[in-house]
């Protein structure tokens, strides 16, 4: 079916419209809103209703890129560092060595059970062996699912940090069946760690880079914010990539050191990038779902259905188990880490790398991959909560309601007025850059007869008068300290 660039927006808005409505019903019915945004792509494709043909894996790559990139950068951007500190070491194993663990153990799973070879059940088994930031950030959030004992933080850093090795593991075995170079696995162990440092690098020097510029450039629009951070994220991706980083790794970490710092209109870039991440979502799965032949499914539905449960019953438990073997983590929280191990969109759009490098089997690989992600949304995305409570993992309703009132609490109680000196040493300095305690707020600033509404990029001056919010009289010496008043 061919369209005309009106047929295009048209067709175009009307799925991204109907996916949007179709969201709300998701909530309401319990089904994951991924799901749905697959299935109305799947439904509008060749072989659904729609009838539309897409048959573009290299334009669903260039969109899973750019939404993944996205999708890591919100999600390090939304994500509390101080959260994440006690359970970084735990976020660690699980995105490398239980990774590593999943991916050849599936790998050798499909190569007992199929006629793939050893390297081509190895692509499938790095394919599938991330959990997906996408899927994770979204359930977890879109169910108001609180959990005790920082398990919260620890699969978000792992959805948001294992894609960097299983993308790893997916080139190096792409280039095993395509390179006619001997290539020896031994060869890719100094390779993966040039590739983590820098990115880990890049990503530390772009976070900081990006809390430098925010802060300093002074931009005449405030909406002129997200566009200057937009450029900056897709320049560290594909910049890391181009000197054989990971550039994945790199947004991540970019986006947890800027979320860990104090910028200017930080709240609405945070709310840019969380509406950004969901569209990106939506556009993304509509384009995989276009991209999937159904027919094509039924086929491989039993060696589907058999891949899908040894990976959520065997190779996804066994690495969460050894990987955190000899850390505290009790093992009922190890059963739902195994439990939460969902795939999603970035398993689909690693699928497309082996069909743009014409590797053998890969339209099947991509439609067994696809198959596995809805298994395990399906069925995993669906029951977080009911094995939550089973485990005894999720908190209580009186410490949900306690935990909703600390945070509108943060609003504060008490309100008094501070002048500051003449000579004082913040004199000058924009309220981004003094260390302003975190539970005060300045709501107004009196200066020369008029009235200004602060903002991070205001600058104080002597002889201002302050408004300031905080939680209790405790915090009236830590602001009179950091403002140099007596």
């Amino acid at each position: 079916m061919n369209f005309t660039v009106e047929g295009i927006l048209i067709v175009g808005s009307f799925l991204l419209f109907i996916s949007i409505l179709a969201s709300k019903l998701s909530t309401n019915l319990g089904i994951p809103t991924l799901l749905i945004f697959l299935a109305i792509g799947m439904l509008a494709g060749v072989d659904g209703i729609g009838g539309i043909q897409f048959e573009s894996p290299y334009i669903a790559k260039v969109l899973g890129t750019v939404t993944l990139t996205l999708i890591l950068f919100s999600g390090g951007l939304d994500t509390n560092f101080e959260h994440i500190k006690p359970i970084i070491w735990n976020g660690i194993l699980l995105s490398t060595v239980g990774v590593l663990i999943t991916a050849l153990g599936i790998g050798y799973f499909i190569y007992w059970v199929t006629d793939f070879t050893l390297i081509e059940s190895m692509l499938v088994g790095a394919i599938v062996s991330s959990t997906d930031a996408a899927a994770v950030f979204s359930i977890l959030r879109s169910k108001n699912l609180q959990l005790k004992a920082n398990l919260s933080p620890t699969l978000e850093l792992e959805s948001g940090s294992n894609d960097a090795m299983a993308y790893f593991l997916m080139i190096f075995f792409t280039k095993l069946l395509t390179s006619n170079q001997d290539i020896s696995v031994w060869s890719a162990v100094p390779r993966f760690f040039q590739e983590m440092c820098i990115g880990g690098l890049i990503g530390i020097i772009v976070g900081k880079g990006m809390v430098f510029v925010v802060n300093r450039i002074q931009l005449a629009y405030e909406s002129l914010y997200p566009g200057i951070t937009l450029a900056m994220i897709l320049f560290a991706y594909s910049a890391t990539n181009f000197i054989h980083g990971n550039g994945f790794l790199a947004v991540y970490i970019a986006g947890i050191i800027l979320g860990s710092q104090k910028f200017i209109h930080k709240n609405s870039l945070i709310r840019f990038y969380d509406g950004i991440a969901w569209l990106m979502q939506v556009v993304m799965f509509i384009s995989l779902g276009l991209l999937v032949y159904p027919h094509k499914l039924v086929p491989i539905a039993g060696i589907g259905l058999l891949i899908s449960a040894a990976l959520i019953f065997l190779a996804r438990p066994i690495s969460v188990f050894v990987a955190l073997a000899f850390t505290k983590v009790t093992f009922n929280q190890k059963l739902f880490i195994s439990w939460v191990g969902l795939r999603g969109a970035v398993p689909i759009v690693f699928a497309t790398h082996p069909l743009l490098e014409c590797v053998s089997k890969s339209d099947k690989i991509f439609h067994i991959v696809f198959f596995i992600v809805l298994t395990s949304v399906i069925l995993q995305g669906t029951t977080l909560s009911p094995i939550a409570k089973w485990l005894g993992l999720e908190e209580s309703s009186s410490q949900k309601n306690v935990r909703a009132i600390d945070l509108a609490d943060e609003l504060n109680t008490e309100l008094f007025e501070l002048i500051i000196p003449a000579n004082s040493l913040v004199d000058g300095r924009k309220i981004v850059e003094i260390d302003f305690p975190k539970h005060a707020l300045i709501v107004l600033i009196n200066r020369d007869k008029g009235y200004l509404t602060p903002r991070g990029d205001t600058e104080l001056r002597s002889g201002d008068k302050l408004m300031i919010m905080a939680e209790d009289k405790n915090l009236i010496k830590e602001v009179k300290d950091c403002l140099e008043i007596a």
